[in-house]
């Protein structure tokens, strides 16, 4: 199965890197040559990385008349405009049709949308650069939340490390749990952050949403969702009447308080599940559930599948449980 990485000048060495090793790595962990990636250029030759790191690449020409299973277009660029390199985004819109599926990597979205491969699609990209692509291709459903989306035969991933999601899900689909979780485990990795997850944690995003305002105060959320986090309670430990709390949060973050407990809740589990071998019975009061029941009722609404199942998924404890 051929995998062709487009690269370029200015690119992040991880977008190109991350998904290389995960294909390599399952290579070496089946015993087999599940994959033969070829590193493009328009040109071939040695582009120089965002990092610096010199790489070298084939020129596209050398996949004339070759079939290609999958295209990954990494990102990167050098400034604050991304600026698709037009030899790349014509030989995928040229190209793309014959491949099985066509992926990008943070920034990659922008040479795929340019070669029209995202219109009328759901895509993601870095969080950085969601409203930019919005903006430049209208016809893209951008999808700021997401770590990898997979919309027909296009599968795009948000910022840098999310390429390696990306390619263990590829190689998931194509050679199922077994060999996809091996290769995580190679690479001292988790089978986890599926696609519907957030592309950063909670807390973080809450404190660059509030520009830094209440950064304290998800802070010390992070570390007492065991607890009653009542309006009254978040509001003294802000230093706030609760009426004047609950209104000055909402116009800062465009949510309620409950509702930011609820989020940060549901990801200190999702976290615990995945990391941990704990029973449903601990991880539910570690992260403020009580039960149970409320833990597997919260995981359906919001996700829809249960705790089990998602640890099934996600998690090299799936069959591992701490007493």
């Amino acid at each position: 199965m051929r995998i062709a990485i487009l690269a370029y000048d200015n690119m992040n060495l991880l977008d190109l890197s991350g998904p290389l090793q995960a294909l390599c790595t399952a290579n070496r962990g089946s015993g087999r040559a599940l994959y033969e990636t070829v590193v493009v250029s328009a040109f071939g030759g040695l582009i120089t990385t965002s990092a610096g790191l010199p790489v070298m690449t084939q020129p596209l020409a050398v996949l004339d008349g070759v079939p290609v299973d999958t295209i990954i277009a990494a990102g990167g660029c050098a400034g604050d405009e991304f600026h698709a390199p037009p030899q790349l985004a014509a030989w995928v819109a040229c190209h793309a049709a014959r491949a099985r599926r066509v992926c990008s990597v943070c920034t990659g979205a922008f040479i795929l949308a340019a070669a029209g491969q995202l219109d009328g699609r759901t895509a993601a990209t870095h969080w950085a650069w969601t409203g930019k692509l919005q903006k430049l291709h209208p016809r893209v459903k951008v999808d700021a939340e997401r770590i990898f989306i997979r919309d027909g035969n296009v599968w795009t991933s948000a910022g840098v490390s999310a390429g390696i999601d990306l390619a263990l899900a590829l190689i998931e689909e194509d050679y199922g749990h077994r060999i996809a979780i091996e290769a995580a485990r190679q690479m001292v990795v988790f089978i986890k952050r599926s696609g519907g997850q957030s592309q950063f944690s909670a807390p973080l995003a809450a404190q660059e949403k509030a520009g830094g305002r209440f950064a304290e105060l998800h802070a010390w959320m992070s570390g007492h969702l065991h607890e009653q986090l009542t309006v009254e309670r978040l509001a003294a430990q802000a230093g706030m009447a609760p009426r004047t709390f609950a209104r000055t949060y909402v116009a800062q973050m465009g949510v309620t308080p409950g509702k930011m407990v609820e989020t940060m809740r549901l990801e200190a589990a999702r976290r615990a599940l995945e990391e941990t071998g704990l029973p449903l019975k601990s991880i539910a009061a570690r992260s403020g559930y009580a039960d149970e029941q409320n833990l597997r009722r919260a995981f359906q609404r919001h996700l829809g599948i249960s705790p089990g199942q998602y640890r099934n998924r996600f998690s090299p404890h799936a069959t591992q449980v701490i007493a």
